[in-house]
């Protein structure tokens, strides 16, 4: 179905700020509409309570709501995945979140997807699992650093082992003041998450090279990277450099406080990534 899509984009506290799990990165709804009280919208509704219910056991789940004797153009696809860090109240709290604002943002659209700090769910009328997504969909530079060989040497070598870790969704790395974390969405194969991820890290490399923090989210992965060493990591600055305003001396205190929370996670978080992939299809049985 082709689909003229209303893309919104929200500005993300950078990675130094003491962000909630909640905080949204982005979102975007189809212009496309269904029509009430329809099938479609009921196979929305038990995909929504379908996915929030499942994260009281895992963080990573795709769906296919066909009940018995529906039509093609009344199944809906949809998927929730945690950050695998996440407990799974937290990842429940983020995916209940995702969906109270998909229906109150997305009313009646017929895709939609939400992408929090912590979580990411997504629904759509069309078969979408396993199809790369390499779109920017959100995009924040820090601060430039001026030109500094040491810092460019610890960035790149950083994006690199992000890259070389091949084997997991999940991935965090880093080199003396610089640290990273990768992830795509789990269900695309290892070789298109490695496409996804090449495909972010350029993105940073030619848009934010010289920035002492630098998020990239893509349709289906992300990198986001924070140079701690930096003194600049304490300003909360849009794309071009500007200042957001914060006063530096709190925004420091709070900075700090989040790396270091952020590098007990580096330290103490698996690596693994999240639970298996797999599609559970819902059948309805007829009366």
């Amino acid at each position: 179905m082709l689909q003229h899509t209303l893309f919104v984009s929200f500005l993300l506290f950078n990675f130094l700020s003491v962000s909630a799990t909640n905080s949204i990165i982005h979102i975007q709804c189809s212009q496309l509409c269904f029509t009430s009280t329809t099938p479609y919208e009921s196979n929305l509704n038990s995909l929504f309570t379908f996915i929030v219910d499942s994260t009281s056991t895992s963080s990573f789940k795709t769906y296919e709501v066909s009940p018995l004797g529906s039509s093609q153009s009344d199944v809906v696809y949809g998927l929730f995945q945690c950050q695998s860090d996440l407990s799974l109240s937290d990842c429940k709290d983020c995916v209940a979140s995702s969906v109270s604002q998909l229906k109150t943002m997305c009313p009646m659209s017929t895709f939609g997807t939400m992408q929090l700090e912590g979580c990411l769910v997504k629904y759509d009328s069309t078969p979408f699992f396993g199809v790369e997504d390499k779109k920017e969909v959100n995009k924040k530079c820090g601060p430039p650093i001026g030109y500094s060989s040491d810092i460019l040497i610890r960035l790149d070598a950083t994006l690199k082992d992000l890259i070389a870790n091949s084997e997991q969704y999940l991935r965090r790395g880093g080199h003396g003041s610089m640290q990273a974390m990768a992830q795509c969405v789990q269900d695309l194969s290892i070789s298109e998450c490695q496409d996804c991820l090449s495909e972010a890290r350029q993105r940073l490399k030619s848009e934010c090279e010289l920035s002492t923090w630098a998020d990239m989210y893509l349709g289906k992965c992300y990198i986001r990277y924070v140079d701690h060493g930096n003194s600049n990591n304490a300003d909360n600055c849009d794309d071009d450099g500007k200042s957001s305003g914060r006063r530096k001396g709190k925004g420091t205190a709070k900075a700090m406080k989040f790396v270091q929370t952020f590098f007990a996670n580096m330290i103490g978080g698996s690596i693994g990534g999240f639970s298996g992939y797999f599609t559970v299809k819902i059948i309805k049985k007829e009366k």
